[in-house]
């Protein structure tokens, strides 16, 4: 793959920038991918393929997620690098060591930091709103952890478009840094929430998106067409089950097969191509269990969809869903 064709984004209204595709590690690496020099394979091709974006969290297999990712990716100059985590879900059953309460806050990205083996992190996320918490204590801690050199930017992960615009009222009242990026989950499959309520947020507040589940969990690849395949994602996960494996969903993904053939490309890479050309998303972020994943997802960043393509997906896949 060539360095050279990846594309770079401004993290929306800011000067640093990612690879329009991004890696993360949420069930996959110390998860279901254990074998170390898988991972290191599939990081060292990505980042030689041009990914600079590679996002983690501290629940992420009980942080051997960040762990796993670290230890590879602090062989690379740090310069290079924009990497993330998140903090919220609870590490343990103690009654603190879970969401956005300073303490945990402060806690937590010390932790992270240690797993990772790196001094800071580009953007740190509040991987989802705490409704226990006040929104200026959480906002106060994120923007001690930027004067303190432990991150350069502090985002928000599956928040709503009035939680975004609350936490900029209060940095703006407060004089805190302001929210930089959102990770939302958006795919075809799932576009009401983002497109709807939290991008119109964004855009008023100058900043950019990096979502998450683009394939809607290898659905939108076509691997489901008839039926479960073993060692999938909806073998092992009995809530996507639930949610995707019905025939109403797996019947528009066949018929995107044939806009795929059409452009000569694969359904995950029309999926991946669709996102990058929706306004305000920096970076899709990608997971590979597979070096082959990677390589069929990198193909997407070559992909140009014109307005006819856009206009027929729009036609298929519903802008009210999810």
């Amino acid at each position: 793959m060539s360095h050279a064709s990846m594309q770079y984004r401004p993290l929306g209204h800011c000067g640093t920038k990612v690879s329009v595709l991004g890696l993360g590690g949420w069930i996959t690496y110390g998860d279901h991918v254990t074998n170390p020099e898988l991972i290191r394979t599939i990081l060292t091709e990505a980042f030689e393929a041009g990914i600079n974006f590679f996002d983690m969290a501290d629940v992420y297999a009980k942080g051997e997620a960040e762990r796993c990712m670290g230890s590879i990716l602090r062989d690379f100059p740090r310069q290079t690098l924009v990497l993330s985590s998140k903090v919220f879900f609870p590490m343990s059953d103690d009654v603190n060591d879970r969401g956005l309460s300073r303490k945990h806050i402060m806690e937590s990205i010390d932790q992270s930091l240690r797993r990772i083996g790196t001094e800071y992190l580009d953007i740190y996320f509040c991987h989802r709103y705490d409704e226990d918490t006040p929104l200026e204590e959480t906002v106060r801690a994120m923007n001690d952890l930027i004067h303190q050199g432990k991150i350069l930017y502090w985002g928000t992960s599956d928040w709503t478009g009035d939680q975004i615009r609350d936490a900029h009222e209060i940095c703006d009242e407060i004089n805190a840094a302001h929210p930089q990026v959102e990770q939302p989950r958006y795919n075809l499959l799932a576009r009401k929430k983002f497109e709807q309520d939290v991008q119109p947020a964004l855009i008023e507040n100058g900043m950019g998106a990096v979502n998450f589940s683009p394939l809607a969990y290898g659905v939108l690849t076509g691997k489901y067409d008839n039926g479960i395949p073993a060692g999938s994602r909806l073998e092992h996960e009995a809530w996507l089950r639930k949610r995707y494996f019905q025939e109403e969903i797996l019947g528009i993904v066949r018929q995107m097969k044939a806009i795929a053939d059409r452009l000569h490309c694969t359904r995950s890479q029309l999926a991946l191509a669709w996102i990058m050309a929706q306004e305000s998303i920096a970076s899709v972020i990608t997971g590979a269990t597979q070096l082959q994943q990677l390589r069929e997802n990198l193909g997407a960043k070559d992909l140009q969809l014109d307005d006819t393509t856009l206009d027929e997906l729009d036609t298929l896949f519903s802008p009210d869903r999810e």
